[in-house]
């Protein structure tokens, strides 16, 4: 069965389709069956990724020239098997979308801090498993405020954070997600 992975940023524009593509091209290289896709929660509806983030992402082997924003819906949450937020914010959006949603939803830093201090799912372990031990003891109070601990900066419009990092964080921490929710990495 492949798992669906939706992930969410604000504008849909950069962090959320630059870790989809590279989390796709990191399934590809290690085997992994999974699908992803990307939607923000302050869309403008059709736009495509920023040019600082294609060319990013042209530099790390990804073409973004066919993407085009989407905002996130409850129906493509309930599609996804994970969502993935790179913030706080991200992950309270969707929760207020479909609160059942919660015990998948994580911001992609949370879920790796949790995961490696969980350890990597055993290979009989399914991933909505080894996502609600995951998910264990997280209270939605938990969302609120902004914390360096659970938040990808966003590099567009943000003189403290640059395109290219953010893509080297985000492809480590991708990497690292793959390492301990799939076992055949």
């Amino acid at each position: 069965m492949t798992d669906h992975v939706l992930v969410v940023c604000s504008a849909n524009q950069c962090r959320s389709p630059l870790t989809v593509a590279l989390l796709l091209a990191a399934a590809a290289r290690h085997g992994i069956d999974l699908t992803a896709t990307s939607a923000g929660v302050a869309v403008v509806d059709g736009m495509p990724a920023t040019a600082p983030t294609a060319a990013v992402a042209a530099a790390l082997g990804a073409d973004l020239g066919g993407h085009r924003s989407r905002p996130v819906t409850a129906a493509l949450i309930a599609e996804a098997d994970l969502v993935l937020g790179m913030a706080r914010r991200h992950v309270q959006e969707v929760v207020l979308l479909d609160p059942g949603a919660f015990p998948r939803t994580f911001s992609l830093k949370e879920l790796v801090r949790r995961g490696t201090a969980l350890g990597a799912r055993p290979r009989r372990e399914s991933l909505p498993s080894w996502l609600a031990r995951a998910h264990a003891g997280r209270r939605p109070l938990d969302l609120l405020g902004v914390s360096p601990d659970d938040d990808v900066a966003d590099p567009t419009g943000n003189a403290l954070a640059d395109h290219r990092t953010t893509a080297d964080e985000l492809a480590a921490l991708v990497d690292e997600l793959l390492a301990l929710a799939y076992p055949v990495v």
